[in-house]
């Protein structure tokens, strides 16, 4: 099978991590844009990023002459609404030109309406430890779809719950740089609650008939062989190994099949539940690398000589396809949507003016042959979203690890396509014919 017609092809970014202009046009701060220099790897900041808030249209642009139909951006919460029950006419304007000049272009825009930018005002309100901050967002929720869904079908809520819970509570290396292990299962619920209660939301307030997905941390373990026995043992890692707060089945199951798994059972109620698995259109699975090496079990551990990227992972594209297969199998009835994967690489660039970087191009088309091998089996799989656009603030990894198909110049702020933007491009090109 080919890529279906209507294919998805596309990147995507997040407002904290590109958009700059962390005080302009009425936005107060979020929990990223006050983390302290002692907090980031490097030092730096998100205050400018990569200046998306003043240079969008030339963003555009660029993704035009990458070919994409698509793009999964996300609104910054503090910006649409910089006080509690304010909501800033101007920070909505700003995405509304955005995606008005995304559909001009042919480009459907896919919107996440939380990734990880928590307002500083819910958070000294105790954030997603308050039991309050479900019907905020889900107020919040409704003020964005009300602004945008005449030009937005495609939502989703949360991106990655488990890795804002896990990285910014627990172990404590994300903001709102907390270490609360006790306050692990009360986190779960209220970032459960909200999703189910956003997509409520959009499901009453869309302007347009909406479509309605989840962008998940969806690490699974690759099977030692392809024979059942194997393949079964892998799936089983794939879902119920991981500790609580990284385990597949304690965040996906209460979502696509309202029950609750060992860690939430006594902690999300019938109602909780039947808020939580609200009807959605398609599962989003953010996909990096497997969780191997997280195994107790020594044979399914790589080897230290395994290739891994400048974030520590172990780059084998194959645990895409399994990704897909795992979870087509466990959650039948939805399509699937890839809302993140990419490669990241310390580009430089060479003497020609031009970044070649041949590491992320070949993982990109591992990566792509995954989806392929997916599709050849009959699993329904809709789009492809590049993790990044642009190189950008990695969060506490600060701007050293470059994702982009586009190299990023924080000093200038020039963008320039990378080779393996080109590459991408005509991927598109041919829909996926030359894989």
């Amino acid at each position: 099978m080919t890529f279906p017609e209507h294919f998805l092809w596309g990147t995507a970014t997040a407002a904290a991590q590109i958009e700059g202009g962390w005080l302009d046009d009425g936005k107060t701060p979020s929990i990223w844009d006050l983390a302290t220099k002692k907090q980031i790897k490097t030092g730096e900041n998100n205050h400018v990023a990569c200046d998306h808030y003043h240079r969008w249209a030339e963003d555009v642009e660029l993704m035009a002459s990458l070919g994409v139909n698509s793009y999964r951006f996300s609104i910054s919460w503090s910006r649409v609404e910089p006080e509690k029950g304010r909501f800033n006419p101007k920070g909505l304007a700003f995405y509304l030109r955005l995606v008005r000049a995304l559909k001009k272009k042919g480009i459907e825009p896919l919107v996440t309406l939380y990734h990880w930018d928590l307002p500083q005002w819910a958070q000294a309100e105790g954030g997603w430890k308050n039991p309050e901050i479900v019907r905020l967002f889900a107020r919040y929720a409704r003020v964005v779809v009300e602004a945008l869904s005449e030009d937005v079908r495609y939502w989703i809520p949360l991106n990655e719950p488990q890795c804002f819970v896990m990285i910014g509570h627990i172990f404590g290396t994300h903001a709102p740089f907390h270490k609360d292990v006790p306050a692990l299962r009360t986190l779960i619920r209220h970032a459960l609650l909200a999703h189910g209660e956003a997509v409520k939301v959009i499901r009453k307030y869309a302007k347009t008939a909406p479509v309605v997905g989840t962008a998940m941390a969806t690490c699974v373990a690759l099977p030692l062989s392809t024979k059942p026995e194997d393949v079964e043992k892998a799936k089983w890692y794939s879902f119920n190994y991981l500790p609580g707060e990284l385990n597949n089945s304690v965040w996906s199951d209460p979502i696509y099949l309202g029950k609750a798994t060992h860690l939430m059972k006594g902690k999300l109620s019938e109602a909780d539940l039947e808020i939580i698995s609200q009807p959605l259109d398609f599962i989003g699975l953010n996909v990096y690398q497997p969780i191997n090496d997280n195994i107790a079990d020594p044979k399914y551990r790589f080897p230290k000589t395994e290739p891994r990227n400048v974030m520590g992972w172990v780059v084998h594209p194959e645990c895409l396809y399994w990704s897909l297969r795992f979870f087509h199998e466990r959650y039948p009835g939805l399509p699937l949507m890839v809302t993140e994967n990419g490669a990241a690489v310390v580009d430089t660039v060479s003497e020609d003016g031009e970044i070649h970087d041949p590491e992320r191009t070949e993982t990109i088309r591992g990566f792509l042959g995954a989806v392929k091998n997916a599709l050849d089996e009959g699993i329904p799989v809709i789009g492809y979203q590049v993790w990044s656009l642009m190189d950008n603030f990695e969060w506490a990894e600060g701007t050293r690890p470059r994702f982009g198909l586009i190299y990023t110049d924080y000093e200038t702020q020039k963008r320039i396509v990378k080779d393996s933007g080109r590459f991408y491009c005509s991927v598109i090109e041919t829909n996926g014919a030359d894989l």
